[in-house]
């Protein structure tokens, strides 16, 4: 029978795994961003795809309950938000 300061450190260590994974994609999402942000406004094509695979492992990451979820992006949501930004 484990007891019960095993299970408090088990159940720890996996919230900190779960919390360091998601400042890792979190970190990566943000780079996704501001690289189509940069693009966008030299007027370049840009992709949202590798923000969005990141933000769905993300939210997959979010059922367990105790990180964010994050929105789907898209290229409207970047061409305003670079319009509002820098254009006005």
């Amino acid at each position: 029978m484990t007891n019960v300061h095993e299970e408090i450190s088990a159940h720890s260590k996996k919230q900190h795994a779960i919390v360091s994974k998601f400042i890792v994609l979190e970190e990566r999402r943000e780079a996704l961003i501001e690289q189509a942000i940069q693009q966008c406004k030299q007027s370049q094509p840009f992709s949202v795809s590798g923000i969005n695979a990141v933000t769905a492992e993300i939210n997959q990451l979010a059922k367990q309950g105790i990180i964010p979820t994050r929105k789907i992006v898209s290229d409207e949501m970047v061409q305003e938000f670079v319009d509002r930004k820098y254009k006005s």
